[in-house]
C-alpha cells in the first residue's frame, strides 16, 4: 500500500479575517472530517499540520518523513498552496519532500473535503 503524507496549514496559523464564514474550530472539525473519511478509506495516510514560518514547517515536515516507511504520495493543502503569501513556504515545503522522498507524487485539495479525491487521483 502506498504511504502518504497529508501537509497543511495547522488551523492556527491562518488570518480568518480574508475567509468569511470560517474560523479555527469550524476548519478543526473539517479536517477532522476528512482525516476520519481518509481512515475509513483504508489509506496509509499521515497528517502532518505545519505553521506558516517556511523554517519551523520544514522542521515539521521533515520529522514526519522520518517518522515511517517513505512515502509515495505527498497531498498538499490549498492553504499553503492558495495564500499568496505563503508562496515561500509552499515552494520550500516542495522542495524538502523531492529531495527527500524522490520519486513521490504530489496532489492538490481545494479544501479538507477533497483530500481523499485529491490521493485517489494519485493511487
Amino acid at each position: 500500500m502506498t504511504k502518504i503524507i497529508s501537509i497543511g496549514l495547522h488551523p492556527s496559523a491562518i488570518d480568518y479575517s480574508r475567509l468569511p464564514g470560517l474560523d479555527e474550530q469550524t476548519l478543526t472539525a473539517r479536517i477532522e472530517q476528512g482525516d476520519a473519511a481518509l481512515r475509513a478509506a483504508g489509506l496509509d495516510v499521515t497528517t502532518c499540520l505545519v505553521g506558516a514560518d517556511p523554517d519551523a514547517a520544514e522542521k515539521t515536515v521533515r520529522e514526519c518523513l522520518e517518522s515511517g516507511p517513505s512515502f509515495g504520495v505527498a497531498m498538499i493543502g490549498a492553504g499553503v498552496r492558495a495564500i499568496p503569501e505563503h508562496t515561500l513556504l509552499f515552494e520550500r515545503l516542495i522542495n524538502v519532500l523531492a529531495t527527500a522522498a524522490p520519486g513521490i507524487r504530489f496532489c492538490f485539495n481545494t479544501s479538507p473535503e477533497t483530500t481523499i479525491d485529491a490521493i485517489r487521483r494519485q493511487l
